[in-house]
């Protein structure tokens, strides 16, 4: 793995700080991580043999600081937060990588920044919301922890599943981890709770930077019909399927998401 260095970053007039994980050189990319937190993965390791790459921990996210998420109590709090970081670290050119709940907060960027972002790649996004294929909220916080692993993971048996799975042996760093995985996930409900319509279907069409949408066939959290809503509200877009694949594609189908992100990226 790449060394990954931290910058705090002062965002919304000083209320509070963001921490950015920052690996790799060239051109800048961000990366913004699903409503799970961030880990630095083989995915963002590759990425960044190519580009610089920002990784930005949400708000309450961060262990060192989890009461950040206190200043933020919407979602255009969120969104300025992140605009607040792209211009502290002077990334007035970029391309932005989101998943899932990251995807979201990437579509609002791009939407309010419209000239600056260069290209945008969204996995398996939420944001979007259609009585025909109705999701929730609480389908992924309302659950036990065996459920929310079934429904996220198409491919359970694939080792790098495993390995983001491990739970230490250790019974007290166990628990921290599970405490901490419940509060990361609490943070980003916060401004999505109870369905994740906060009326970006009314900003999407300010979109003009070149997307990329990716969705795993198999995705049992969010529904694989949003890929096509996306697509129809994104002027200058295209949709890939990964096939055997839920709604993890970095861990599940990583040579597939590589294949068909990095020459979007590098086109």
């Amino acid at each position: 793995m790449k060394e990954v260095r931290t910058q705090k970053v002062s965002v919304l007039g000083g209320l509070l700080d963001i921490t950015v994980h920052i690996a790799g050189q060239g051109e800048p990319l961000v990366f913004l991580h699903a409503a799970s937190g961030l880990q630095w993965d083989e995915f963002l390791d590759g990425l960044a043999d190519h580009y610089t790459v920002y990784a930005p921990a949400y708000p309450g996210t961060d262990p060192d600081n989890p009461d950040a998420i206190q200043h933020i109590t919407d979602m255009w709090d969120a969104v300025l937060a992140y605009d607040d970081v792209l211009d502290a670290l002077g990334l007035d050119q970029v391309r932005v990588i989101g998943h899932s709940f990251g995807g979201m907060l990437a579509c609002e960027l791009a939407a309010h920044r419209r000239t600056k972002i260069d290209k945008l790649v969204l996995i398996a996004p939420i944001g979007l919301w259609s009585e025909e294929a109705p999701y929730t909220v609480p389908d992924w916080t309302a659950l036990d922890p065996e459920d929310l692993v079934k429904v996220l993971f198409h491919r359970l048996d694939e080792p790098r599943v495993q390995q983001a799975l491990a739970i230490p042996e250790d019974e007290t760093e166990a628990s921290l981890q599970i405490v901490q995985a419940i509060w990361t996930l609490g943070c980003t409900a916060k401004v999505i709770w109870p369905i994740p319509d906060k009326g970006l279907d009314r900003r999407i069409h300010r979109v003009s930077a070149p997307c990329l949408i990716i969705w795993g066939e198999n995705d049992g959290l969010i529904p694989p019909f949003y890929a096509q809503e996306f697509h129809k509200a994104l002027s200058e877009s295209a949709v890939i399927m990964i096939p055997d694949c839920g709604h993890v594609p970095p861990l599940e189908q990583l040579d597939a998401l590589n294949n068909v992100v990095v020459p979007f990226l590098t086109a």
